[in-house]
């Protein structure tokens, strides 16, 4: 039955209603003429709603004249009835027919690379290395070399331990890992020195092996021997070893800069411009003008990308871009906010340039609207 039910859906159906007094005659004539009627449903006592296939509705309408009821067309159904409607449509068949076509094409080709790292680190220029392997946007899935592109990926960058490449519908999944710095190994065998590697005031010197060359309160230039691996001994003489030992020193860090008591500022006004481009690959389409109507403002792009299923991306993307307008005035500081204003900038270059922010001593000088800070740290 149910096959028949769905060859009847591929040659049309049409669901009516039977109206009248004889419902149940009407029912039992079908039945012995073999006529195929099917989810039945009946109103009260003397309307009845039936699905009929084509062929069989005009031999349903006969009956049903016979029986004096009444017979109206409620829905059409099937793929005969689907043709009949779109017959005149010759413009948007042919639009359908083009829009399954560039879909299929367009599915063998790359349009979207996403890049995932672990623990979401950040990896320089991986996208023009991408690029350079041979995977980028607008490439024919079938000339794809995965495994010659991870290989060359490999080769030229020493900060990926692990990179794989996934390709699901127009979508190429790259996964990497970063690899970590691998820590200098030392031999304690070899002889060495310990050195000062900044300029200093020693104010502590232990040497666990090798000899001190200076004492507490010397000042120390940059690249100075601090520890020399040499033990002498009476019966040992003179040996070279591995220097070992601790040396703290006050290393001074200074930094001096002119900071204005005037100085131009920009702000924004919040008047924006909303624009609109679509992008087809590499081809634009803008729907404003090139130029804006503010005379000093910022350009925030936001591309979003079509994409039908998840990983199924269309060589089509709309970009918005929004134009804040911004607004210039001149900004009037005292001497105490200038001096404010100065100290933390300087505080903040000084502390990139300090590895090891430990026992840190500021001082603050200022002479005729100039700052000058120095900080002391006593590792060295």
């Amino acid at each position: 039955m149910l096959i028949k039910i769905l060859f009847k859906y591929i040659l049309g159906y049409i669901r009516i209603t039977v109206e009248g007094y004889y419902i149940e005659r009407f029912i039992n004539i079908c039945t012995t003429n073999k006529i195929l009627i099917w989810n039945l449903k009946r109103e009260k006592t003397v309307k009845l709603f039936l699905n009929v296939g084509i062929k069989d509705f005009y031999k349903v309408i006969k009956i049903a004249k016979k029986l004096k009821c009444k017979v109206k067309i409620e829905k059409k159904r099937g793929i005969p009835f689907i043709l009949n409607r779109y017959r005149k449509r010759k413009i948007f068949l042919l639009a359908l027919l083009l829009i399954i076509v560039t879909l299929y094409t367009t599915s063998n080709y790359i349009w979207n690379v996403e890049i995932k790292v672990e623990d979401n680190m950040k990896l320089e220029n991986i996208e023009e290395d991408l690029k350079e392997a041979g995977l980028e946007i607008g490439t024919l899935k079938s000339k794809l070399n995965i495994q010659e592109i991870i290989n060359k990926i490999r080769l030229n960058r020493d900060d990926i331990s692990w990179i794989g490449i996934n390709i699901k519908g127009t979508n190429a999944i790259v996964t990497a890992v970063k690899a970590k710095d691998k820590p200098e190994i030392i031999d304690e065998n070899d002889h060495s020195n310990i050195i000062a590697k900044k300029g200093g005031t020693i104010t502590q010197i232990i040497a666990q092996n090798g000899m001190a060359q200076v004492k507490v309160g010397d000042n120390v230039e940059q690249g100075q021997i601090l520890i020399e691996g040499v033990m002498e001994g009476k019966y040992t003489g003179i040996r070279y070893v591995h220097s070992l030992g601790e040396v703290k020193a006050l290393v001074k860090y200074s930094k001096t800069e002119k900071f204005p008591l005037k100085e131009e500022q920009t702000v924004k006004t919040g008047n924006q411009e909303i624009k609109y481009k679509i992008n087809f690959n590499n081809f634009q389409i803008n729907f404003y003008k090139t130029l804006s109507n503010f005379k000093i403002y910022d350009t925030i792009e936001n591309e979003k990308k079509f994409r039908i299923f998840s990983n199924l991306y269309l060589p089509i993307s709309v970009t918005k871009i929004v134009n804040e307008e911004l607004e210039k005035f001149s900004k009037e500081y005292t001497i105490e906010e200038a001096t404010e204003k100065g100290t933390k900038k300087l505080e903040e270059e000084i502390e990139k340039e300090i590895e090891e922010k430990n026992n840190i001593l500021r001082k603050v000088c200022r002479s005729n609207g100039n700052r000058r800070l120095f900080r002391d740290n006593c590792n060295i």
